[in-house]
């Protein structure tokens, strides 16, 4: 009479347990051995016996008997890693606070900031015990960025006035946001660019030749996300009043006109004065002094810059012409405005909390 070995309890699946099990064996990318036990319960349920389950996944009996005993015990819980107590603490929360203050409140002698290396010879711990406390906590004493708090005496009506158009614009009328990009260069690699190749980056040098300069206008629909865009040699106010003969001319006649800009002596130029006169539908918007974030069509120059100039080689002024030109084209085929989302209370809330904290880190 054949040996059959000891009676295995039955393993049966409910149709929800099955189809959590097959959806752990496509996880094989992510945990590889929890798609592995997930394959055994699944075999084992399927009447295999548990020799027949190690071939095939190339394991032993033991291994398929632990998990198959383990799911009938305690379902699919059992084929997930038990906690585990892991080794004693050696760095405690006073070791963290003690970090994290002198990383805010001192500088190493002679040096403007930490590094986690001199942080870690100071405190006594590893660098990469330093790295992760400022992970966690968000900080980053390598970084600085710059601001500029606007002294502009009419701050908080102009942030109204221009918050008030992106986010409530008048009825039948169209808003623009106006700005010139000045001086982009035509920047040639001084040696053709290396195209991207597998496990390789492009790569351009770091020296160029200049082959000259031009002047972007550009004035965003805030209402579309179209760019009315034209390239000049300067930016004077004869330029400015020119392109807003463009402006008036792609909108409606019955339609009225609101352009913000900025503060440039260009912008209220006399002849800008004598040609408004002569268009009352159009009124003019001008964002506070140092503020140009408040101008809209300012992150449509940052994507321009970013995705068209900056990787780019022009070999004349009209290579640069024509990359800017294909890139606004490109642009206004999606047809997708921006959209502002802060409200005026909310910004002029912020610049107060950001100058009460300024004041009070001088006035300590």
């Amino acid at each position: 009479m054949p040996k059959t070995g000891r009676p295995k309890k039955a393993l049966v699946l409910t149709d929800d347990e099955r189809n959590a099990l097959v959806r752990l064996t496509k996880r094989a990318r992510v945990n590889r051995s929890l798609a592995f036990r997930a394959r055994l319960v699944l075999a084992c349920a399927a009447g295999t016996l548990n020799s027949a389950v190690a071939r095939r996944y190339r394991t032993t009996n033991a291994t398929v008997g632990k998990w198959r005993q383990r799911f009938i015990e305690r379902r699919l819980e059992g084929i997930y890693d038990e906690p585990r107590a892991g080794a004693p603490r050696t760095i405690m929360d006073g070791d963290v606070e003690a970090v994290i203050v002198k990383t805010l409140e001192t500088t190493p002698p002679g040096e403007t900031h930490w590094s986690t290396r001199s942080m870690a010879a100071q405190a006594g711990m590893s660098h990469t015990t330093v790295g992760r406390i400022w992970r966690t906590f968000g900080l980053k004493p390598h970084l600085t960025e710059s601001f500029k708090i606007s002294p502009d005496p009419q701050l908080i009506e102009k942030v109204r006035d221009v918050v008030g158009l992106y986010m409530n614009p008048p009825t039948n009328a169209a808003v623009f946001s106006f700005d010139e990009k000045s001086q982009i260069q035509a920047l040639e690699r001084a040696q053709p660019i290396l195209p991207m190749d597998i496990g390789q980056p492009e790569r351009r040098t770091h020296n160029y030749m200049r082959n000259g300069t031009l002047d972007l206008f550009a004035a965003l629909n805030v209402a579309t996300g179209e760019v009315l865009a034209r390239c000049k040699s300067r930016h004077r106010a004869a330029d400015f009043v020119a392109f807003l003969r463009e402006i008036d001319a792609s909108v409606e006649p019955l339609q009225e006109v609101h352009v913000v800009l900025d503060n440039l002596s260009a912008h209220r130029a006399p002849v800008v004065h004598r040609w408004l006169l002569r268009h009352p539908r159009f009124h003019l918007h001008f964002t506070p002094t140092y503020a140009s974030w408040l101008n809209l069509v300012e992150r449509f120059f940052g994507m321009l810059t970013e995705k068209a100039l900056r990787r780019g080689s022009h070999t004349s002024v009209a290579a640069l012409r024509d990359a800017i030109l294909a890139y606004v084209a490109a642009h206004n085929e999606k047809g997708k405005p921006f959209k502002w989302t802060k409200t005026a209370d909310e910004i002029l809330d912020k610049m107060r909390r950001f100058g009460l904290r300024t004041q009070q880190v001088h006035a300590q």
